[in-house]
């Protein structure tokens, strides 16, 4: 049968995803009544609720005697490790791009690595039935960014299809807005080549994807680089430098068919698979025939930028709603996770009792978070903080990041003024049509965090902010951080309306009637900008003696500000700290008694 290997790519809510899931109906990989979910291919729960993409997944369509096999990837950059992963199992790209908001920022990030590899593109301008669509503009920016990344002439001679993933049509012609998908299958086999290895050689298999079964053990998933494996046959894992870290058999062999692993008896060059039978390899290993002694190259990763420390939850609360609270399981389950996801990197402090996770951005540390708050997790989360580096000089540098921003002309003057005081420095602002500003900035990833929800804020929730890791460069220096002080807790017990209603007058509470605390814990924003510590559970003393005029109507008070995890996380400062539990989100001190708390900011004033 024909092969060809191909990934689409594009930014977040371009619609990949959603076009997978009508190549899937048009080549008949679904029954005409079969019921499928929309965005079959975001199966985690994660990605169902917030609509993205996380995790990068093969998927295979059979076309006219073609086997296609499609790797759906995320459009975040933060999962960009995901992507960077993948490339190198497929023969081709589909660059997906909005018709209206054209090439993103994550866009030119993974359209680089896929350039540097020598992957031709087909380019589909997708969503063209908007009425806001700007396609000619659209193919413009493309050409320039391919040609701004140094693109060779066979690259940028790309074929263009017009489509609507939701619709279900792909044509040649701008102006149609009917047809299939029989245009895009064509040319992903006449564009995409079929993979060139050698069907004769000594098996080998590059790991990619790293998946746990719990009737197969550890699922190896990558693409056949040479000869042919077959099931049982005995196979050997290699690390990077060529040694031997295990021996074992390839107890199962299993190839993609829509969205189901099924079991094949051999698969040769080129195909994608995955592997059941070791207990040691991981992603960036290669799986070979045991005479094979020469390990393949995988590909190098952007390093982390950012990072969190995840300790041992131990406010008063601790272990009252999660089952997993020792520093061994967060230890294992940390080091389950680099094991599979290349992109993050974990280290032990001296103490034992917590743990520096570093990543590529506030999402992706986010998403593990609540990932392992599922998993019956008690954790304390600290601020994230940026990894500084040295140049060759021995300066101190920091990551930069690009930030694309899109918002209504009457709020661009607000952002650029907040972009400055965090130390943006503006490199292109353009009218991008509608009565919208696109503003893009150079900035430290320093003095983004905790921006996006003030961002939201000012543009009163209509701007769109893109983000994407641009390089090293000098330390800016310092850079404020949050205005406003917070509300302490002075003790241990229940929130009562009657003290809870006076400190409304002092700012915004993150806490209700009837909730528990305790001492140290932040139950809401100080209007000024020191901390301040506060009874809420003064309760109101019962006498026999009845109030005249109805002084003692109930208490109405404000709905408490309630955040989510990733604004808790982005709104803390140094000395706070976030206690995440399978139930609750709650921020505190680092110090829950105050004399530490004062002992703390001396020292750090006398530093």
């Amino acid at each position: 049968m024909n092969l060809r290997n191909v990934a689409i790519i594009a930014h977040v809510d371009h619609g990949k995803t959603t076009l997978v899931d009508q190549l899937f109906r048009q080549s008949g990989t679904f029954r005409d009544n079969q019921r499928v979910e929309e965005r079959a291919m975001d199966s985690n729960d994660l990605e169902k609720e917030r609509g993205i993409t996380i995790l990068a997944k093969p998927t295979s369509v059979e076309w006219e005697g073609t086997r296609i096999n499609i790797v759906d990837t995320p459009g975040h950059a933060d999962f960009g490790g995901e992507v960077e992963r993948i490339l190198s199992m497929v023969d081709g790209v589909i660059l997906l791009v909005d018709s209206s908001e054209g090439a993103m920022p994550q866009t030119k990030f993974v359209t680089g690595k896929a350039l540097k590899l020598g992957l031709r593109p087909i380019v589909v301008v997708n969503k063209v039935d908007r009425p806001d669509e700007r396609i000619q503009e659209v193919l413009d920016e493309v050409f320039d960014l391919f040609v701004s990344l140094d693109a060779t002439d066979e690259q940028l001679d790309f074929p263009v299809l017009y489509a609507s993933g939701r619709n279900g049509y792909a044509n040649e012609d701008p102006s149609l807005r009917e047809g299939t998908l029989r245009p895009l299958f064509q040319k992903i086999v006449d564009h995409v080549p079929p993979p060139s290895l050698e069907v004769d050689a000594p098996f080998t298999f590059l790991v990619t994807l790293l998946d746990r079964d719990n009737f197969l053990g550890r699922i190896l998933t990558g693409r056949v680089q040479s000869g042919t494996v077959k099931v049982n046959q005995p196979i050997h894992a290699l690390d990077m430098a060529g040694n031997v870290i295990e021996t074992g058999r390839a107890s199962k062999i299993m190839t993609f068919q829509g969205l189901d692993r099924v079991p094949t008896d051999e698969a040769s060059a080129g195909d994608i698979i995955s592997i059941a039978g070791l207990t040691v390899a991981t992603v960036s290993n290669t799986i070979a025939d045991t005479t094979v002694t020469e390990a393949i190259q995988a590909q190098p990763i952007d390093p982390p930028t950012l990072s969190m420390r995840f300790a041992v939850n131990d406010s008063p609360m601790a272990g009252r709603e999660g089952s997993k609270v020792t520093s061994r399981m967060i230890r294992d389950r940390l080091e389950r996770e680099a094991e599979s996801n290349v992109a993050i990197k974990v280290t032990e402090s001296e103490d034992k009792d917590s743990f520096e996770v570093a990543g590529r951005g506030e999402l992706q540390l986010g998403v593990l978070i609540e990932t392992m708050r599922r998993e019956g997790f008690e954790l304390g989360i600290s601020r994230p903080r940026v990894l500084f580096r040295q140049d060759e000089n021995g300066n101190k540098t920091e990551p930069y990041e690009t930030v694309v921003i899109d918002v209504d002309d009457e709020h661009s003057g607000t952002v650029v003024d907040k972009m400055n005081q965090r130390k943006g420095e503006m490199t292109d602002m353009r009218p991008s049509g509608g009565g919208k500003t696109r503003i893009t900035f150079s900035a430290p990833s320093r003095g983004l965090i905790g921006y996006h929800g003030e961002f939201l804020s000012d543009t009163r929730g209509t701007g769109i902010m893109n983000r994407l890791f641009e390089k090293y460069g000098p330390h800016k220096g310092n850079i404020e951080g949050r205005k406003n002080g917070v509300l302490i807790s002075n003790g241990n017990g229940e929130a009562q309306s009657y003290a809870l209603g006076p400190l409304e007058d002092r700012g915004i509470l993150f806490v209700g009637h009837g909730e528990a605390l305790y001492e140290g814990m932040i139950i809401g924003e100080n209007a000024k900008t020191e901390d301040l510590e506060v009874n809420p559970m003064k309760a109101k003393q019962l006498t026999n003696f009845r109030a005249s005029g109805g002084k003692d109507d109930a208490v109405r008070l404000t709905p408490p500000k309630k955040m989510t995890l990733e604004q808790a996380i982005a709104y803390i400062d140094d000395d706070e700290m976030v206690e995440v539990t399978p139930k609750k989100i709650r921020l505190r001190k680092r110090h829950l008694d105050p004399h530490e708390r004062k002992k703390a900011s001396r020292a750090k004033v006398a530093a």
